[in-house]
């Protein structure tokens, strides 16, 4: 047995309770993992509410670090006591003491790496690695605008986004959260709650544009993203934290200059093996390289209602964990 949060019907946090579950043994390339740390992520939340239906009864979670505990047969790669981590899509179950998960979705981790890093760390950290690196190979020199910038992803692509040399505007909710982003990689930051944000990118661009923006906010802040982009510009639309964008006349694209969207998610970009491993490693050089990590909320793992109310909020910045 293991206790996990589990949910039975969609809705707010208070749907989550902790319960006890029987523990399969692993089978044939699967592992058990003890659990140390495990991440929160906004995806979580849109899998509690239903905006990602998942089957019900369901467990919650796609990330966590821990200890090998036992091995399947024919599971080589990987020992007993060996320190891993993970980031899993299908169905979701990382909030709990332990778990049974493929091997082949395990990343080990280097020694200078801790649990906590890297559950904070693994999806925030490579969904910045394939936004910023693959969907808009973004160049040194480069203008860029951050929603969020204050947030889970938002602290580690405005970091990564300054050691790549780009210039990043970012966008917060109050001064603590402008604060705090320009202390992670923003050049300059916007309070989107009292200013105008397109006309503020425009001013810091001499009128330009940017050729990119990141935007995981989605309702409140799509079509203004759309107003800061240059002549073919990419508004890069990966999270829906005030809710569902609208849908939109595509003509819009080309009055406001031959504009692209896309709507991309980290697990198209590390579907194969070697596409995993690759991101976790550029992940683990950013951070050796200078890239903090910034834990700003530790729940037990028996609090994740807690943790939910605080994430949607807007109560929380970086990177929130359960501890089992």
């Amino acid at each position: 047995m293991t206790r996990a949060i589990r949910f039975s019907q969609t809705g707010g946090p208070e749907v989550l309770s902790l319960e006890k579950i029987a523990l399969p043994e692993p089978k044939a390339g699967e592992v058990t993992v003890r659990q140390r740390a495990v991440g929160v992520n906004f995806i979580d939340t849109y899998h509690r509410s239903g905006l990602y239906p998942v089957p019900l009864p369901s467990g919650l979670g796609g990330e966590a670090a821990g200890v090998v505990e036992r091995v399947g047969a024919g599971v080589t790669e990987l020992e007993v006591g060996q320190r891993v981590a993970y980031v899993v899509s299908g169905a979701p179950a990382a909030y709990a003491e332990a778990r049974v998960i493929a091997a082949d979705r395990l990343l080990p981790l280097p020694d200078d790496i801790s649990d906590e890093v890297a559950a904070a760390s693994l999806l925030k950290g490579m969904t910045a690695e394939f936004l910023i690196r693959r969907t808009f190979a973004v160049e040194r020199g480069q203008t860029v605008l951050l929603h969020a910038a204050a947030g889970g992803v938002g602290l580690i692509a405005g970091q990564w986004l300054a050691q790549l040399g780009a210039r990043v505007i970012g966008t917060v909710g109050s001064d603590e959260k402008a604060e705090l982003a320009r202390a992670h990689g923003c050049a300059e930051t916007i309070v989107y709650t009292r200013e105008d944000f397109p006309k503020r990118v425009r001013e810091l661009t001499a009128g330009r544009g940017v050729p990119v923006v990141y935007d995981s906010v989605g309702k409140a802040t799509f079509l203004g993203s759309l107003d800061c982009l240059a002549p073919r510009g990419l508004l890069v639309s990966f999270g829906n934290a005030s809710g569902k964008p609208e849908p939109f006349d595509i003509a819009l694209l080309a009055q406001k200059g031959s504009l692209f969207v896309t709507r991309p998610t980290l697990f198209s970009y590390i579907s194969q093996r070697d596409e995993l491993q690759a991101s976790a490693n550029a992940l683990f050089a950013a951070i050796r390289a200078g890239l903090r990590i910034e834990i700003g909320q530790r729940f037990p793992l028996a609090e994740a209602a807690a943790a939910h109310r605080a994430l949607e909020g807007r109560h929380t910045t970086g990177s929130t964990l359960l501890i089992p």
